[in-house]
């Protein structure tokens, strides 16, 4: 049975949930400002070639993603936790990773943190995924002891400490001062025991701020660009002159991050010994197989998806939840033979074509998309 958006209760991790929902089927009906009517994917395709060979049976979905095998290239993205309602969806949320093999990650424990009580909704995940590879979830504004706290709750495998400046300064209640952030994070990757990765919440990171990022230790970056779940809109419809509309489409798409960082001194080895010192990861307005591979073949290692996957939990159940990841899983790999690309690595040579307003972004950010279009 699907969990109604019409039981969640009041309170911000609830109504964050409810909202998400809302301004899904206010998008899909183009009625949200900001957004362009055609996927935020949809500027990147792929130069077809009548005789891929291989095989579909040949194909290889493994990837590697903090030093830790996967077996599917894509992943339950951070969404939700802090409440009663939101500690139903996460524990249906790890029954669906648990049943396909898939990795998770919850949304920030930071409610947790402050309200002990509170925890289980995120140590559900772990008890209904015991197998899963799970991603932990703070601020940076959390301290080494709160985020070894939120490691604690789930056994996490890896933590994101997730960068959401823009939905801060929306937010009725949220933080003025960001000053700090970069000396925290710096703290939390010598403190903790597990890998750390910095993440957007849906306006992108640029190159400059992976730059940043990487200059603290940091190794995998999830760039979560705009198109997906939108938390300035999500905010301002807590607010009640609902000011900050305008903002709708601020940030960058996730295929405009991954271009930006094409060729960026950031992404290279610092010594022969490093085979690849900075990891991708990239989700945002990830809505089908065919977004995943996109991502893949412009240089992420693994897709996080969070939006699409919460909205089939919500309104059709957690058995159609299951029988969806386990369609991807076959059409990515339907998708990567039809490409000709054997294994993740291989699609980072296929012929990728990117036009649009994605082209123009890259060509002002100095991109050469000619030889994009022309690498096999």
């Amino acid at each position: 049975m699907a969990i109604s958006r019409d039981t969640l209760g009041g309170g911000r991790k609830d109504e964050h949930v409810r909202l998400a929902e809302e301004l899904r089927e206010l998008r899909d009906a183009g009625v949200v400002r900001g957004v362009s009517p055609h996927g935020v994917w949809d500027d990147v395709r792929f130069m077809h070639h009548s005789f891929p060979g291989g095989s579909f049976d040949g194909v290889s979905l493994k990837t590697s993603v903090c030093g830790r095998d996967w077996a599917v290239p894509f992943y339950i993205n951070a969404m939700t936790g802090g409440s009663e309602k939101t500690a139903l969806i996460n524990a249906d949320l790890a029954r669906a990773a648990a049943a396909t093999g898939v990795a998770m990650a919850t949304g920030s424990a930071s409610p947790a943190l402050k309200d002990p009580s509170l925890a289980h909704s995120f140590a559900v995940v772990r008890e209904n995924a015991p197998d899963a590879f799970l991603f932990a979830n703070v601020s940076p504004e959390m301290t080494v002891d709160q985020a070894r706290d939120a490691v604690g709750f789930l056994d996490a495998d890896a933590l994101q400490v997730h960068a959401n400046p823009a939905q801060e300064l929306v937010m009725p209640e949220g933080d003025r001062d960001f000053s700090g952030w970069l000396d925290r994070l710096s703290d939390i990757v010598a403190g903790v025991d597990v890998p750390v990765v910095v993440k957007e919440v849906g306006f992108g990171l640029s190159a400059r701020s992976v730059a940043e990022v990487v200059a603290r230790g940091v190794r995998t970056i999830d760039v979560s660009g705009r198109g997906g779940t939108n938390f300035i809109d999500i905010e301002n419809r807590r607010r009640e002159k609902q000011e900050y509309a305008y903002l709708s489409g601020w940030g960058q798409t996730a295929a405009e991050c991954l271009l930006d960082l094409q060729g960026s001194p950031v992404m290279l080895p610092r010594d022969v010994s490093e085979e690849e010192p900075v990891q991708v990861i990239a989700s945002g307005g990830v809505s089908t197989p065919l977004d995943v591979v996109r991502a893949l073949s412009l240089g992420a290692s693994a897709v996080g998806v969070s939006g699409h996957f919460l909205h089939v939990l919500m309104t059709d159940g957690l058995d159609t939840l299951i029988d969806e990841i386990t369609e991807w899983i076959s059409q990515v790999r339907t998708l990567m033979t039809l490409l000709g690309a054997a294994s993740v690595a291989e699609l980072r040579q296929v012929d990728v074509l990117v036009t649009g307003t994605t082209a123009e972004f890259a060509r002002l950010r100095g991109v050469d998309l000619a030889a994009l279009a022309q690498r096999h």
